[in-house]
């Protein structure tokens, strides 16, 4: 599964606590050490979502993973983690996953959590979240981040899915994607595919470390940032309209996508609204 590369060795550590026994957020909770480990360690993938300092600060302030029931009847979800720290947690794998996700992309988790409350403090909390909370849910629960040559992200806008995925087939070597929302994690426990991701690319000035590497780099990364970002990069690249990826056909994901016809299903990869054909 290379879809959980970013979320190794860590995710492993989790998964053996549960197995010996452990609840889903004694598991976390016990991860917390590791992940700070990690991100000190993470390599250009993980980059300013996950860093050290921003997970570590965390920790200072006392993030931990609790049962879902210690929310006051009354109080939202996001309101809740803002005000103490804690991430309600259940017992099932979207909750795992989602406890995945804030240990290894703290940053990010935590600038969609301030802007959720944002909008609650502005709006209350109704019968509906309303559209922006709607889009920060979106993001949060299905959203893949794609930092890729632009022969690919260009492909990828028109969704020309031959070029995309056959004819610029080797350059798929030089792009990463990472999935972040814990819900398509969810999904993908159960490979299919038609499952979609909500793309969002992602410059390389974001994706650079912002911790030293433990081993000298084969090369310099370009316009390396020196601190920590603001949060004006996060929440351009949370603005940014969503592409959508059908993730299982990204090559080497996934074993039937060798198959020569694999692309020709129009059900999965669809051309653009108000286009002519699809490519064949």
């Amino acid at each position: 599964m290379p879809w959980l590369a970013p979320y190794q060795p860590l995710g492993g550590r989790v998964a053996r606590q549960i197995v010996a026994g452990r609840t889903v957020v004694q598991a976390l909770n016990a991860a917390l050490p590791a992940a700070v480990d990690d991100a000190a360690d993470a390599s250009a993938t993980a980059g300013p979502f996950s860093d050290a300092a921003a997970i570590g600060s965390l920790r200072e302030r006392g993030l931990r993973f609790v049962e879902h029931g210690a929310v006051p009847a009354g109080e939202a979800y996001e309101s809740f983690i803002a005000r103490t720290g804690c991430v309600p947690t259940r017992e099932h794998a979207h909750d795992l996953f989602n406890g995945l996700v804030w240990l290894r992309f703290g940053t990010l988790k935590r600038r969609l959590n301030a802007l959720h409350v944002q909008q609650i403090e502005a709006a209350g909390v109704g019968a509906t979240r309303g559209a922006l909370r709607d889009a920060l849910t979106l993001f949060d629960e299905n959203a893949a981040l794609l930092h890729a040559p632009s022969v690919l992200s260009d492909a990828l806008r028109r969704r020309d899915w031959q070029a995309l995925f056959v004819e610029h087939r080797s350059v798929w070597a030089g792009a990463t994607l990472t999935i972040f929302g814990h819900a398509l994690l969810e999904k993908l426990l159960r490979p299919r595919k038609p499952i979609t991701a909500h793309v969002r690319l992602v410059p390389g000035a974001l994706l650079a470390p912002t911790t030293a590497p433990t081993t000298a780099p084969t090369a310099a990364p370009t316009a390396a940032p020196t601190t920590a970002p603001t949060t004006a990069p996060l929440d351009e690249l949370i603005a940014q309209p969503h592409l959508p990826l059908p993730v299982l056909g990204v090559p080497s994901w996934w074993p039937p996508n060798e198959a020569g016809n694999f692309y020709q299903d129009a059900a999965v990869f669809r051309p653009p609204r108000n286009s002519g054909s699809p490519r064949s």
